[in-house]
């Protein structure tokens, strides 16, 4: 027994000191970790020692202290990372880069209200990271994804300060407001415009309904969220800035003064100028109007973070001059975060962003005016006074833009403070409680003033006229949310309820006043008018939403994947029963690659199966579409006994009840890599349907309306189509690595009912079309596509038009098609001429790292797109005609059989025809940029961390068929129903080229 003893407590005195004895050769080892590509710090990476589960894991600034033998070996891991393993050889400092992982299914992504492994997502959600926006030299962020993400289509507009058109997966919506839902930081607004790209860091876009759906009451369009940068690791300073200029790409070559002076003379049949030679080249209008424009952006931040807090303050000024003269816009932004951890149970932050822009605007119709003004006008005549076209025999042409340029006086101000703040409150282990409040307050204010002034015969005011415009945006959201997250053994359970209200608030008021006398200081007021002449109109609009959703993910073994969604949605701007929406969605997912019968295969990295089904709704229309609404104007007032009685009379018909929008989505797909995850392979298909869209469709005034028109569920249509995504990543050596992506989508928009009868539903009417309507909307059939007579060629002489079913003709003119023979040529011979929705879209994405330089290369572009190409038809008179037209019209027998004689404007020409419409096919090399980054040893004693400096060019390069600026059409807010009034070109601002230098400093 004594012995038995004796054993024991030895081994125990031996164990004792083994362990004391482990514990005194034990070193303490601390450092810093931080991702390779951005020397950020990362936040929560783990830290262990090899062989053991337990350990520690890096805080707020990045920095990590663990006690380890001499020879043990450290594990790094995060997600989204490549794990490391690092020997400590009696090393006390191990500082550690961790690389991003090649595998896509582990990134991290941002979903609503939440975040998601990529491999756990259901859906089809893209995510593009900050840096690669904030390459592009733009003021707004939405551009910078053009090209980047399958299924999106960018549609920018030339004119400075302005927010491009972005269509997910197709045309959502006829009526309203077509773009997406943006939620920036949780709180949710209708365009970012207000934000400077650099403050990103990172968009998600939502793309089928499944995703979307847990925003049912605006998803119908697709979703954007956006999440801005945070402040992390120790305390720096960041400034970004780039000035350049823009220059006019693929410029219409217009008709000379000498060419032109040749038209009118074969337009009028008689010698309007006797030696048309004599003008030689004349006044080039577009020289004239455009210009070589200056653009800057200049960007400071400051952020880091502690184990208690983390903040991140930036201020950014962004000017650019418009390529037409006079026209310039400036922004100035700042925002402010802080997230502080006030408890162990309660984190609390704010995001703030106040932005202030300033516009000096151009004439409507600029582009269009310098396309048409006569060439044998001069700008100036020698006493100074301006060049007039009433001195020029040429008719209906009474404009001199120079003058439209100088006497134009408008200018634009907006300023506007958005943001919001939140709680979390750590209830239970896996119970989280979130209240955010957010929002945005806008106010906005325009003033025009038309001065006396005297320029030509035609252009000139008697009596000055001052407009000023002021509108106020007020909204606000209020979101509170509950999330459980447990995993219990193979099972993982993350269930999400929320409840929302939000209140939209809008108000505009316009004052007018004539006679107020002209301020060079520009300090114009409408008290300083005549008083009998000032007055004021208004209008507003309220809308209030309440909402109450949730959402369950569900995974086993993160094998089996299930995610299920509910949304219910009231709007006030629907009536009675119709007030509520429902909106459910579900999605499934089966990770295959980690399947046992898949453990053995080496040709998968990765594969995953999903497939997902959802509906969403669409809110984006004008309030109160069941009021009948009616307007009174002078000529409906009567005399009754000699008293005055003003009429009324009705703008729209509406049907009794409008119904929401609905859209019904269903999508599949397949994400799967290679080669050790070198090569990444997405495909998805789709089927998206818009139920009970709403359109205005033109009636006969005869039913007593001055809006001729009816409002209401009219059609439902869909959109459906395949994306396939691609990536090959690689790094040759320490020296050499590059990647590639690229994406190409396939959509087919069809109309698949009316409420009309089966009645086509027409628009598309303008003053470039003659006010005929060249658009045509029907069952079977996209959108809005061309609709017009089909030319067979251009009459030679008299003695085809005598044997042709046009007897009214003249040579020179277009031949139509006969189409249904009946012996005539009237509307009942129209065809379908083409499709201004876009069938293809696709992008290519490259980046190579040599040592210290790096190159990116972007390519993008449509096809399968026509455009109505209007401006060939601006004739009212004497316009200039382009060069084009010039070398290829009809002037006498045998002449040309595809162009028609000088005489457009006139007889059968005018009519909408498959003439006006072009291939709006196009690629572009969307970006190109080469940069060089300081070697570190370099920039050490400067206690500069990095610093880079880059030369880039956008939109350089571009290759299209269509005889215009650009085939990239962007359709203006003022189109009440842009997707049937798509695709037609009537003076748009011109494309250009931005060439620009930059740096990127930290410190």
């Amino acid at each position: 027994m004594r012995k038995v003893f004796t054993n024991l407590t030895g081994g125990v005195l031996l164990c004792i000191f083994s362990i004391v004895q482990s514990f005194a050769q034990n070193i303490a080892v601390k450092g810093v970790v931080t991702d390779a590509k951005t020397k950020e710090t990362l936040v929560g990476v783990s830290v262990r020692v090899k062989g053991v589960t337990s350990g520690t894991s890096t805080g707020a600034t990045g920095g990590y202290a663990i006690s380890v033998a001499p020879t043990a070996t450290l594990v790094f891991s995060y997600i989204g990372y490549q794990t490391l393993e690092v020997p400590v050889s009696n090393r006390t400092d191990i500082n550690v880069q961790l690389v991003s992982s090649a595998t896509e299914l582990q990134q991290v992504v941002v979903v609503g209200y939440g975040t998601q492994r990529k491999v756990d997502v259901t859906g089809a959600v893209a995510q593009v990271k900050g840096e690669e926006i904030s390459k592009q030299s733009t003021p707004n962020a939405v551009s910078a994804l053009q090209g980047k993400v399958a299924g999106v289509q960018i549609t920018n507009a030339g004119t400075p300060g302005s927010s491009p058109q972005i269509r997910i997966r197709g045309l959502g919506t006829v009526y309203g407001n077509a773009n997406p839902l943006y939620v920036v930081d949780g709180a949710w607004y209708d365009d970012i415009s207000f934000l400077n790209p650099a403050d990103i860091e990172n968009m998600s876009i939502l793309k089928d309904a499944s995703s979307e759906s847990i925003y049912g009451i605006r998803a119908a369009n697709g979703v954007v969220l956006i999440t801005t940068r945070k402040g992390k690791g120790q305390p720096r300073v960041s400034y970004d800035g780039y000035a350049g200029f823009q220059h006019v790409t693929n410029l219409v070559k217009m008709a000379n003064a000498s060419q032109y002076a040749t038209l009118i003379n074969e337009l009028n049949s008689q010698q309007t100028f006797a030696n048309p030679s004599s003008f030689g080249d004349g006044t080039d209008w577009y020289n004239v109007v455009l210009r070589d424009a200056f653009t800057t952006n200049q960007y400071l931040s400051f952020g880091g973070s502690t184990e208690k807090s983390s903040y991140n303050y930036s201020v950014g000024y962004f000017k650019q001059d418009g390529i037409v003269k006079n026209n310039d816009y400036s922004r100035v932004t700042a925002r402010l975060q802080n997230d502080i951890q006030a408890a162990k149970f309660l984190k609390v932050g704010y995001n703030a962003v106040l932005q202030g822009n300033n516009t000096t605007d151009i004439p409507p119709g600029i582009i269009g005016k310098a396309y048409t003004a006569a060439p044998v006008v001069p700008v100036f005549y020698a006493d100074g006074t301006y060049g007039d076209p009433a001195d020029y025999p040429i008719g209906n042409v009474p404009n001199n833009p120079q003058a439209q340029l100088d006497f134009y006086n408008q200018k634009s101000k907006n300023y506007r403070v958005t943001g919001n703040v939140y709680a979390d409150v750590k209830l239970m282990k896996d119970l989280t409680f979130r209240s955010s409040f957010g929002g945005e307050f806008g106010d906005g204010e325009v003033r025009a003033y038309n001065p006396v002034y005297q320029a030509t015969t035609y252009q000139f005011n008697k009596i000055s006229l001052l407009t000023l415009t002021k509108s106020q945006t007020r909204n606000w959201i209020w979101e509170n949310t509950l999330t459980y997250d447990k995993t219990l053994g193979d099972h993982k359970f993350t269930i999400l309820a929320g409840q929302s209200a939000q209140r939209y608030k809008s108000y505009s008021s316009t004052g007018t006043a004539q006679n107020v006398p002209y301020n060079s200081e520009g300090d114009l007021y409408l008290a300083l008018g005549t008083s009998d002449t000032r007055s004021i109109t208004d209008q507003g609009d309220l809308s209030t939403y309440e909402s109450y959703f949730g959402r369950v993910n569900y995974s086993f073994k993160n094998r089996y994947l299930i995610n299920a969604s509910l949304r219910a949605d009231g709007s006030s701007k629907f009536i009675d029963d119709q007030r509520w929406g429902y909106f459910p969605s579900i999605g499934v997912g089966w990770v295959v690659s980690d399947e046992d019968f898949m453990k053995d295969q080496k040709f998968f990295s990765s594969l995953k199966l999903r497939g997902s089904w959802g509906k969403v709704g669409n809110a984006s229309v004008p309030a109160n579409l069941s009021t009948l609404t009616v307007n009174q104007q002078p000529q409906f007032t009567a005399i009754y006994g000699g008293v005055p009685a003003t009429g009324a009379n009705i703008t729209t018909i509406v049907p009794p009840v409008t119904y929401w929008e609905r859209g019904v989505g269903t999508d599949i797909g397949l994400e799967t890599s290679f080669l050790d995850s070198k090569l990444t392979f997405e495909v998805d298909w789709y089927n998206k349907k818009t139920e009970q869209a709403i359109f205005q469709i033109p009636i006969l005034g005869s039913l007593g309306t001055t809006g001729n028109n009816i409002l209401g569920n009219q059609a439902d249509f869909q959109n459906r189509g395949w994306e396939f995504t691609a990536g090959w990543r690689n790094k040759i050596n320490d020296d050499f690595s590059y990647n590639l992506s690229g994406n190409f989508s396939i959509n087919n928009n069809k109309v698949l009912s009316v409420e009309t009868g089966g009645t086509p539903i027409y628009a598309g009417g303008a003053a470039a079309t003659g006010g005929q309507l060249s658009t045509r909307t029907v069952v079977g059939q996209p959108i809005g596509q061309f609709f017009g007579l089909q030319v067979d060629g251009v009459f030679q002489n008299a003695a085809e038009i005598a044997a042709s079913v046009q007897p009214s003709a003249k040579p020179g003119d277009f031949r139509y098609q006969d189409t249904n023979s009946d012996g005539k040529i009237d509307a009942a011979d129209r065809v379908v001429l083409g499709n201004p929705n876009p069938k293809y879209t696709f992008g290519l994405n490259t980046g190579f790292n040599f040592k210290e330089f790096d190159l990116a290369v972007d390519v993008q572009g449509v096809a399968g797109v026509d455009v109505y190409n209007a401006n060939k038809g601006l004739r009212f008179g004497s316009e200039n005609y382009s060069e084009d037209f010039f070398n290829n019209r009809w002037h006498g027998e045998g002449t040309s059989n595809s162009y028609p004689s000088a005489n457009i404007g006139g007889g059968e020409n005018y009519k909408p025809n498959s003439w006006y419409v072009e291939d709006g096919s196009y690629v572009r090399i969307r970006n190109i940029q080469l940069g060089y980054t300081f070697p570190s040893a370099l920039l050490s004693k400067w206690k500069i961390q990095r610093l880079r400096v880059y030369l880039n060019a956008q939109n350089a390069f571009n290759f299209f068929k269509y005889n215009g600026f650009t085939p990239e059409l962007r359709i203006t807010d003022a189109v009440t129903q842009p997707g049937i009034n798509a695709g037609i070109d009537n003076g748009i601002y011109p494309l250009f080229a931005t060439y620009n230098f930059g740096l990127n400093l930290t410190f």
